[in-house]
């Protein structure tokens, strides 16, 4: 089964994940760990990059970029435009980064890092992206649009499905 990125470049799904009609299918459906992620990447899908927010801080967080990629694990993700993009790889890959895959202190981790001035080094490549359809997501999408029947099907669950996953679901405006 192939994998498909939603919303952002990063966390990769089953494309299973998704009906045949390119939305959501029903949360209840699926896996916990898979409606985690799910739940947690339309939280953050509108949100600014880490970096930027760690450089202009909420006074001034029209000079962030929204974010295009998101790493790390729910609870502990870190969300970055494509400018800080290549700063998470190098310390991902080049400052020992890497101790903190499956934890959740990765994104603190990170984000101490960046805060004490550190950069990947110019010239560093990253990740080279092939987007097949690049075209496909608007620049800031709204979280629906990113993640297509998400709002509808959170509506239609009950309180004791809405208990099971427990998670704070205010912020998709539902």
């Amino acid at each position: 089964m192939s994998k498909v990125n939603i919303g952002l470049r990063g966390w990769r799904f089953n494309e299973d994940v998704l009906g045949s009609d390119g939305r959501v299918r029903p949360l209840k459906t699926m896996e916990p760990e898979t409606r985690q992620r799910l739940l947690v990447l339309a939280e953050r899908v509108v949100d600014p990059c880490d970096a930027c927010w760690l450089i202009h801080g909420d006074e001034d967080i029209e000079q962030c970029n929204v974010a295009d990629a998101i790493y790390g694990e729910p609870m502990g993700e870190v969300v970055v435009c494509s400018d800080h993009e290549t700063d998470f790889i190098y310390w991902f890959r080049e400052e020992d980064g890497e101790a903190y895959a499956g934890d959740t202190d990765l994104a603190s981790a990170f984000h101490e890092w960046f805060l004490d001035g550190n950069r990947a080094p110019e010239g560093y490549v990253g990740l080279e992206h092939v987007d097949e359809d690049p075209t496909a997501l608007p620049e800031a999408p709204d979280r629906d649009e990113a993640i297509p029947g998400l709002k509808e099907e959170v509506e239609q669950m009950d309180e004791e499905d809405l208990d099971t996953i427990d998670m704070d679901l205010s912020d998709l405006d539902v």
